[in-house]
């Protein structure tokens, strides 16, 4: 060991001796490692975007779309190249819809319908535009909606059109900053709700949630969708105040009366579907595919034939993007595997010109005692020291690259410490592997050559 330490020394003198041309033989090395950890942060960076927009848009779902054609006329009629052709009719999306679902398709583990409206939401002299979203219990656990406070709805409450409702944070920021929201009303359009609930914040990022059917949340008042659509507004409803225009609608049930609040305007008064989407989770991964299928085809029959529905799978769609990247992150992985063999073979190229360099200073050592194992391990570890230099030097150089994508642009860069040690490992490697060459090329001069040489 005594040994090899001290031919170790001597391979640490000629590197620190040739400084200018040690760096420049590493500057492959270290380009090639700090480009692999970048890429490779950029990689898990967009891997982990992908799982957070399916934590999102819940497992297994399926979207089903309310499609609104706002090109139609309010008598139901177009005219294309002078004919005149009725519009076919259908209830559109209704909760009857989700109850059908529910009951017929056996792989339907959720069902989640939802309708929104933008209203006005008033509290305190404060007044600011909001959505206000009818759900039930189930919308939450599809989403994976934590409250932070208060309880969720019950079923009496869901069941009779209780006015309560849970906030997002944001609502509970902008209304109730200074206090507790819990058992207070808030004025949305021209109901109040009591909040018995908030929501916990969720992190959404930059991500292009909307395409997928994700809303803030955070910004976002929920009350039972049967209380949104009894006291605030149900689309599916004719009657004379609506046939006539009017802003408000009456409804008779039994011996009692109810006003609630027409808010509609323009495009609103061609949405003729009670709710807007219904989600659809689905017990297995597998059964996605088949179930969308047969949710296409029940839909259509119920709806008369007429299309007026969208149906999306977002976790398919994020799947598919997530292929895409990982396809991506692949070639630009091998493009930076390519700087390392380009630095590997600048190290061996190196290399073989210092040993035609040094052939008296070969010669010397061989004269001396020093065996063809100790010139091949000198120049060996003259290389390997080079590329572990080099790896190191990389190494911070891509922790920082990655921290300046971060910092100047919207992609998420996510460092993990397999990249650092396969990002080492292979510039090690490189060290041994172009290094040999040349090792054993001056362990093979011949002594009494080597001292004649000028």
């Amino acid at each position: 060991m005594e040994r090899y330490w001290e031919i170790l020394q001597v391979a640490l003198e000629a590197v620190f001796a040739n400084r200018s041309r040690s760096v420049l033989t590493a500057l492959g090395i270290i380009f090639g490692v700090a480009a692999v950890i970048a890429m490779m942060a950029i990689g898990n960076g967009a891997r982990q975007e992908i799982l957070d927009q399916i934590k999102l848009v819940g497992v297994n779902n399926i979207i089903v779309s309310a499609k609104v054609d706002k090109a139609k006329s309010s008598d139901d009629e177009n005219e294309d190249d002078g004919k005149s052709e009725r519009k076919q009719f259908s209830p559109g999306l209704t909760l009857l819809d989700a109850e059908g679902i529910s009951s017929i398709i056996p792989t339907v583990k959720r069902i989640s319908p939802e309708v929104t409206y933008e209203t006005t939401i008033i509290n305190d002299g404060i007044r600011q535009q909001a959505k206000l979203n009818g759900v039930t219990t189930d919308f939450f656990e599809v989403f994976n909606l934590v409250l932070e406070h208060g309880i969720m709805f019950n079923s009496e409450q869901s069941e009779k059109g209780s006015p309560v409702c849970i906030i997002g944070p944001g609502v509970k920021t902008r209304f109730f900053a200074l206090e507790d929201p819990l058992g207070k009303q808030i004025k949305c359009g021209n109901i109040w709700l009591k909040v018995i609930g908030v929501l916990e914040k969720r992190q959404t990022g930059n991500m292009a949630t909307e395409n997928m059917g994700v809303t803030d949340y955070d910004n976002n008042i929920y009350a039972p969708i049967q209380t949104v659509l009894l006291r605030f507004k149900d689309r599916s409803l004719v009657n004379a105040g609506a046939l006539a225009g009017g802003s408000n609608t009456v409804i008779f049930s039994g011996n009692s009366m109810m006003s609630f609040n027409n808010e509609s305007s323009g495009d609103e008064s061609t949405n003729y579907h009670q709710v807007d989407k219904i989600v659809v989770q689905v017990d297995e991964s597998e059964n996605l595919g088949a179930t969308t299928t047969i949710l296409n085809q029940m839909l259509k029959r119920r709806h008369l034939g007429v299309e007026d529905f969208e149906i999306t799978v977002p976790e398919l769609l994020l799947k598919q993007e997530q292929r895409t990247k990982d396809i991506f992150n692949i070639v630009l992985g091998a493009i930076a595997g390519i700087s390392l063999l380009v630095g590997g073979i600048g190290i061996m190229n190196i290399m073989l010109a210092s040993v035609m360099e040094r052939i008296r200073e070969i010669g010397v050592r061989r004269s001396i005692g020093a065996t063809r194992r100790d010139i091949i391990f000198q120049f060996l570890s003259e290389a390997t020291l080079i590329s572990i230099s080099g790896g190191l030097i990389g190494i911070m150089l891509g922790l920082i690259m990655a921290r300046v994508i971060t910092e100047t642009t919207d992609i998420l860069t996510i460092v993990s410490g397999s990249s650092i040690i396969i990002s080492f490992g292979v510039a090690a490697t490189v060290g041994i592997v172009f290094g040999y060459l040349p090792a054993r090329k001056a362990a093979e001069q011949d002594p009494v050559e080597s001292l004649r040489h000028d």
